[in-house]
């Protein structure tokens, strides 16, 4: 997810956060520059959307308990670089080969001998669980008792033989760890985002990608909602509109990760001085290859800290299947300006055109949503479920929800390719900025909403 640089952005400038309700209806925000009308917040759709079970769960002091007698992983693999492999992609041959795909997520349900055998079940299974992952680009376990705990599910996935690394942005602050000895992070269960719809998107940066994902789920929305996304990214490049492919393809995209606004009256020249300081002392800590630009989205005074350009296709590593590959349904200010949102103006994404650095027309973005929402899977997770997410092939997000939730999640290198995994091991001067930034977070008021115009 790509909205933390302006997290560090928010520390440093101390905005004002204003508590209201997510309207849903359209709402007139008036300022002494402007009136702006605010698009009506509808909460999207999903293709699928299976029924609660009311599972039980263990208490908190149980569920996060770690295994004492294992060893500590908190000198895990960096999270490995990117793989992109999207030179000569043939759209409409690419569409007729993503259409092949099976259905995402295949659905494991545990029965009475799976749970009697615990981790022995994915010992023994290991192979056909990895086999069915890159054949269907996510795996619902559901109802197994073992993954009910930290040290369950750590058993689960090291049965498996994933072998965990950093989050992509670790330093970020977005998520901090559940249990660091487990290299188990704690997922966007913040209070103060429990509002805020995240759209579907690939564990990713240009820079840095997770091979794989485990989400686990420990205690589910007490008050209701916070179901799980997930959707193939094959199935949505073989929906597309085929010349709206083409057309993004060619012109490829830019992600704009956070705003930060000036005045506008401010001299040239500090304007560009204050650009250098964030360009060479923030940036680069974010682990991001990033761009500071000027009035990107056409805002008066407004720095914005812009990826370079990406092809929205790519092709899986290991299969070589194309794939929308990229963060657009999250990160396109037009979706998010119509949907649940939590996030400050501070954080507040974008997707430009590469080409000429203008935003994805409304047009594109309606056709990217149907498109993605179509296949949608909206999962009602529950104690002990986990979602093994490959994540070159599938992408994912969660819904709004209101109570207290736990999941979290753990990220996974490249295990049977060293030359793919690098020789990086954690970059231990990131925790600072990780645990400062959460500090920040959770002192946000439980229920914020920005000023979205």
């Amino acid at each position: 997810m790509k909205y933390s640089l302006a997290t560090l952005c928010a520390v440093l400038t101390a905005p004002a956060v204003t508590a209201f309700v997510v309207p849903r209806a359209t709402t007139v925000i008036t300022s002494l520059q402007a009136t702006t009308i605010v698009p009506e917040r509808v909460a999207p759709d999903a293709g699928y959307m299976p029924e609660w079970e009311d599972r039980p769960g263990l208490l908190p002091e149980e569920f996060m308990k770690s295994d004492m007698n294992k060893p500590d992983l908190s000198g895990m693999w960096e999270c490995p670089l990117t793989r992109w492999n999207t030179e000569n992609i043939d759209i409409v041959q690419a569409q007729k080969e993503a259409a092949k795909v099976p259905h995402c997520p295949l659905e494991i349900r545990a029965s009475d001998a799976d749970n009697q055998a615990g981790a022995a079940y994915f010992a023994n299974n290991k192979e056909q669980i990895r086999s069915d992952l890159l054949k269907h680009g996510a795996i619902w376990l559901r109802g197994f008792d073992l993954m009910k705990s930290v040290s369950g599910f750590r058993e689960m996935h090291e049965a498996l033989g994933l072998d965990p690394c950093l989050d992509p942005l670790h330093s970020s602050g977005l998520r901090k760890f559940a249990s660091e000895r487990d290299a188990l992070y704690e997922e966007v269960n913040k209070p103060s985002l429990r509002q805020h719809y995240i759209g579907l998107h690939c564990e990713s940066t240009t820079k840095r990608t997770a091979a794989y994902a485990a989400f686990v789920c420990f205690q589910k929305a007490t008050e209701g909602g916070g179901r799980f996304l997930v959707a193939d990214g094959a199935a949505i490049l073989a929906e597309l509109d085929t010349k709206l492919l083409e057309k993004l393809y060619e012109r490829q995209i830019r992600i704009s990760v956070s705003n930060l606004d000036l005045p506008p009256a401010l001299p040239g020249f500090v304007k560009e001085g204050f650009k250098s300081v964030v360009d060479a002392a923030v940036a680069p800590k974010f682990d991001m290859d990033l761009e500071m630009i000027y009035e990107a989205d056409g805002k008066p005074g407004r720095l914005q800290a812009v990826e370079t350009a990406e092809s929205p296709i790519n092709r899986h590593p290991v299969t070589g299947l194309p794939v929308w590959f990229n963060n657009a349904h999250n990160h396109a200010r037009k979706l998010r300006d119509r949907r649940p949102c939590g996030v400050p103006e501070v954080g507040m994404t974008e997707v430009f055109y590469a080409d000429t650095m203008e935003p994805l027309s409304l047009e594109d973005c309606q056709e990217i949503k149907r498109a993605s929402e179509k296949h949608i899977t909206a999962l009602s997770m529950e104690p002990g479920d986990v979602l093994l997410v490959d994540n070159y092939r599938a992408l994912h997000g969660r819904d709004v929800f209101q109570g207290d939730r736990f999941h979290a999640v753990s990220w996974f290198t490249w295990d049977s390719n060293p030359e793919w995994r690098g020789d990086e091991k954690r970059m231990v001067e990131k925790n600072g900025l990780n645990k400062a930034i959460n500090k920040m977070m959770d002192w946000l008021p439980k229920d914020f909403e920005s000023n979205q115009s």
